[in-house]
């Protein structure tokens, strides 16, 4: 029994399984930071509403690059955390797409949004009558990485009902679905109280789900 223990912790402490580890440390950290971030300038940004503006909006204006580093520094955990999973071998696919993700979160940082519904201040109060190069590249940028969120919840599903984890595979499909769902709305152009708020609550449970395989893989690595 001791020799099991020994062999345990000694293929913990091995260099590899350190560096895949670490990587993944960063799927449990990119949601939480990246929510907070938004949260916190929704909050204290004048003029922005969070029942009915984008997120992306707040890209602009004097403060606006703090959201331009919140999508590129989540981009980079995300990122990294798909390097752990490729690691771990858990998937082909879903690493590729969850790191798809991360590259878009950081296009979309990289290509600000237009502004819109008066924010900032001096904005139209509308959408605007013509959209602009950065705004089309952050609208395709989102677009790809979202779905290659939702394709990678479902690859990791079928990955998870191969392995007979039948609870790991129901939360990757309805947190997919979830955000299919939510991005839908979004993306139909609404600017509605539920609408925005069903979105929030979908992107909450889909970087839940990316946190809670990082652990789960972090526990087999």
């Amino acid at each position: 029994m001791s020799e099991v223990v020994t062999t345990t912790k000694s293929a913990a402490c091995e260099p590899a399984t350190r560096v895949t580890r670490s990587l993944l440390g960063y799927g449990v950290v990119a949601g939480p930071f990246y929510v907070l971030v938004a949260l916190g300038q929704a909050l204290i940004r004048p003029g922005f509403d969070l029942l009915h503006d984008d997120v992306s909006l707040l890209s602009n204006g004097s403060l606006g690059w703090i959201q331009i580093a919140n999508f590129v520094l989540t981009g980079a955990f995300v990122a990294a955390f798909a390097a752990g999973m490729a690691r771990t071998g858990v998937s082909r696919w879903a690493p590729r797409l969850i790191a798809a993700y991360g590259v878009a979160l950081v296009a979309a940082g990289i290509f600000v949004a237009d502004p819109m519904n008066g924010f900032p201040a001096g904005a139209p109060a509308g959408r605007p009558d013509t959209i602009t190069l950065h705004g089309m590249l952050h609208i395709v940028a989102a677009g790809i990485g979202f779905l290659c969120l939702i394709a990678a919840c479902i690859v990791m599903a079928r990955r998870f009902a191969a392995d007979r984890r039948r609870g790991w595979a129901i939360f990757s499909v309805v947190a997919g679905a979830a955000f299919l769902i939510a991005f839908g709305g979004v993306a139909s152009g609404s600017g509605s109280a539920i609408v925005v708020l069903g979105f929030w609550a979908a992107l909450i449970l889909v970087w839940s789900w990316m946190a809670a395989v990082a652990i789960h893989l972090y526990r087999r690595a």
